[in-house]
């Protein structure tokens, strides 16, 4: 029975019982009074039935919007034999598993978004509303160089990283290639989302470094082979043609000027030979031969090779270890060019009289550190660029065999200078 109904039948009790009230009142009579006495009981008795058909099912519908309060989606409610009543309770029902598998399936979307940022190959930078850091995946750390516990709930701007302060450049909705002071190149993105109504920044960086330094590697390998190959052919062909001529003209009288001039010719292309030499040399480097090295040991075979030429200049050069170092799988020889070079472009930054400074680090790091003039901003996006230099007759060829070596030990580098003052060379080995 309807609930329109029920209300209705309880009013028309309650006027037959008003109207035979006001009978007794006028022409009282004991059966008027028995009559009134039986409506009054069942009365009673629909009042129980109206409790159970109407007040019943509004208290379970009302505990079911106490479940909605709690938010308790697994929970139903049971059929109470009212019509409306049921009604309504199987829409409830209907929705509370709508709702429970609308938030089953945000929360295994949420999971599996959660898990493809983590294995993601870019880095995913999240930031709240205050610019916060909220969510940094892996890749994104490495990038950084920092630890999750040190970005997370960080202002983006006090974290202190090469790579974020070219972050901190971008608009939002801009996309900018950068190269860093480690040779590595990055794509940064600046975009939003909307939560909660507000956009909220992220940023996405996708690491160039192995199809740019692939691309430069084939184009200069092919342009020095080529450029080596003709050089050498004409240079042979020259300083034999000379070397002929020069036996001819000893055994002419007055001919000492020319045979000098003819000299110096041979000499120049013995030098050029040598030039192109030294660039083709950057395309040949082995393969690392991995054996167990102590660092320690090589940083002071290195000091006590370059002492010399510091010396000279009047540069201080100093070896600070770390004793207990683990030994490291390194290409002995490979490894000393490469820190003989470091010593070297930090005593020609230096110039005359200064201070070198040789350091190993744990768990097992390695950095130079100088007090030369320093890397500008612009100089630190180039200075791992093929044959790009600062000197005046530089010809760019050191760091690239710096960064070939370094990268085929699979170490992590960077050049750069600091607030202090000082440049450091620093290499990590992974």
């Amino acid at each position: 029975m309807r609930i329109r109904g029920l209300f209705i039948i309880l009013t028309l009790f309650l006027l037959v019982i008003f109207g035979l009230l006001f009978c007794v009142e006028i022409v009282p009579s004991p059966w008027l009074f028995y009559i009134i006495e039986g409506l009054i009981f069942f009365m009673l008795i629909y009042l129980v039935y109206f409790y159970r058909m109407v007040v019943k099912p509004l208290q379970i519908i009302g505990s079911g919007m106490g479940l909605l309060r709690e938010q308790d989606f697994s929970s139903r409610l049971s059929n109470v034999g009212q019509v409306e009543a049921d009604h309504i309770v199987h829409i409830f029902n209907r929705m509370m598993e709508q709702l429970r598998n609308e938030r089953l399936r945000l929360r295994e979307q949420n999971h599996f978004l959660d898990l493809l940022i983590e294995a993601s190959p870019m880095g995913v930078l999240i930031l709240s509303l205050d610019s916060e850091v909220t969510q940094c995946n892996a890749m994104a750390l490495k990038m950084l160089g920092v630890s999750f516990a040190y970005v997370d709930g960080r202002k983006l701007s006090a974290i202190d990283s090469p790579l974020v302060t070219e972050l901190l450049t971008l608009a939002r909705g801009e996309t900018k290639t950068v190269r860093l002071n480690d040779s590595n190149i990055y794509k940064c993105t600046h975009s939003s989302f909307f939560h909660n109504g507000f956009p909220q920044s992220f940023y996405l960086i996708e690491s160039l470094t192995g199809e740019v330094i692939k691309a430069e590697k084939r184009a200069y390998e092919k342009v020095i082979r080529m450029i080596a190959h003709e050089v050498n052919n004409t240079t042979a062909g020259i300083t034999s043609t000379l070397d002929a001529v020069g036996d001819a003209l000893m055994e002419i009288d007055n001919t000492g000027d020319i045979r000098e001039v003819m000299r110096v010719c041979i000499e120049r292309c013995f030098s050029m030979s040598r030039f192109i030499t030294r660039f083709a040399d950057v395309v040949k480097i082995p393969e690392p031969h991995l054996v167990p090295v102590d660092l320690n040991e090589l940083a002071f075979t290195c000091k006590r090779f370059m002492e010399g030429m510091c010396a000279d200049r009047h540069i201080e050069l100093l070896l600070e270890t770390t004793e207990e170092l683990p030994e490291l799988n390194l290409d002995a020889s490979l490894f000393e060019q490469v820190l003989v070079n470091i010593i070297k472009n930090a005593a020609e930054s230096i110039g005359r009289e200064g201070t070198i400074i040789i350091r190993t680090l744990s768990p097992a790091a390695i950095e130079i550190v100088d007090n030369g003039k320093g890397i500008t901003k612009e100089t630190e996006e180039k200075i791992f660029s093929p044959f790009f230099s600062t000197k005046p007759n530089g010809q760019g060829i050191g760091l690239i065999f710096i960064r070939e070596v370094l990268s085929r030990h699979g170490c992590t580098f960077s050049l750069r200078t600091y607030a202090d003052g000082l440049t450091r060379f620093s290499i990590l080995f992974n």
